[in-house]
């Protein structure tokens, strides 16, 4: 990973920033009711943002501390803008290029969408079940992701589905990543669509309890099915294929390149909490991945009048073929010229 990456996740990482009053029970409009469709459920319609600072995971060390004090959380806040003002200053260009295998550098935060705030529950870290903020995963499971990182140069197979295009996964699709955090959200009666930014995926969730397509039927995202419990959507994951990623972006860190299983078993629930939020929270069990269940929170913001732009992922795009090029010249002629 460039110095310039590790750099923003090394920020980003250590933000406890401060919180927007979007889910404070004491500043909340206790007037505020659930705005409806026409059919009468609760009305999710609309464009939707999940970027915040908040780690995925705890930092280790803080099992103890599942929420920050505002003063922790202006000192975090403070230390982001300054790192933002530092890279908008004008640099001029270097004339040398980087010596061979150097540092070629990467995006600079401009480019990135890690938010400017943490989620307004005041969690110190997105997953929220176990207590200890971590996500239990079996250390076989680590070193399989380690396998395929150290083989990711010898075929496309053993790179994330997200580097060849293909999908961020479910739930990883709904886990914000470094840039395209938007959500567009569509409903009918029978129907809920969520139009992913990133990738450009549409996902189809039915509510009219049609049944499953079976066992034999596996998909990269599973097959979804949603149904009301009261105010709250319940939409239920099974069907997936053996071998994709739980997470495909950097902002999971050690969780990104986990496999999961046919087992996978995926709830979500969404529900709306006032005007601009929707609480989600997923929970996420696959017995040969995980030692327990795991559950993970994170409010969609609402980004009202807001629209989003077709993310091309294959068209032009070089990076696959030309990384296992590379790899292919460096097996060749392993010693690079002085």
């Amino acid at each position: 990973m460039p110095q310039t990456m590790r750099s923003v996740l090394a920020i980003v990482i250590g933000i406890l920033h401060v919180l927007p009053v979007g889910l404070s029970a004491e500043a909340r409009d206790t007037s505020w009711q659930t705005p409806r469709t026409a059919w009468g459920t609760p009305d999710l319609d609309g464009v939707w943002s999940n970027e915040t600072l908040t780690p995925f995971e705890r930092p280790l060390g803080q099992a103890d501390k599942p929420f920050v004090t505002q003063k922790e959380a202006a000192a975090a806040a403070a230390r982001i803008q300054a790192a933002r003002a530092r890279d908008a200053v004008v640099r001029p260009p270097k004339t040398e290029p980087p010596p061979v295998g150097g540092n070629v550098g990467a995006y600079n935060l401009v480019w990135m969408d890690f938010g400017s705030s943490v989620v307004g529950t005041n969690r110190s870290s997105l997953v929220m079940d176990p207590s200890n903020g971590r996500v239990p995963v079996r250390p076989e499971a680590e070193a399989r992701r380690d396998e395929a990182r150290r083989l990711s140069t010898d075929s496309y197979e053993h790179m994330s589905p997200w580097d060849r295009c293909i999908t961020r996964g479910m739930p990883g699709g709904m886990f914000p990543a470094g840039y395209n955090n938007y959500y567009r959200i569509l409903q009918t009666p029978d129907t809920l669509m969520i139009h992913y930014e990133m990738i450009h995926e549409a996902r189809i969730i039915p509510l009219d309890g049609r049944p499953r397509l079976g066992v034999t039927a596996r998909f990269w995202n599973g097959e979804s099915r949603g149904r009301w419990e009261g105010d709250t959507l319940v939409v239920e994951t099974l069907g997936y294929v053996d071998g994709g990623w739980i997470a495909t972006s950097g902002s999971q860190r050690r969780i990104k390149g986990i496999l999961h299983t046919s087992q996978l078993h995926v709830v979500e629930r969404f529900k709306r909490v006032d005007e601009d939020t929707i609480l989600w929270r997923v929970t996420i069990e696959d017995p040969e991945i995980y030692t327990a269940p795991w559950t993970v929170e994170i409010p969609l913001v609402s980004r009202r009048g807001s629209r989003i732009y077709e993310y091309a992922c294959h068209e032009g795009n070089q990076a696959v073929r030309n990384i296992l090029r590379g790899a292919r010249v460096q097996e060749s002629d392993p010693e690079p010229a002085p």
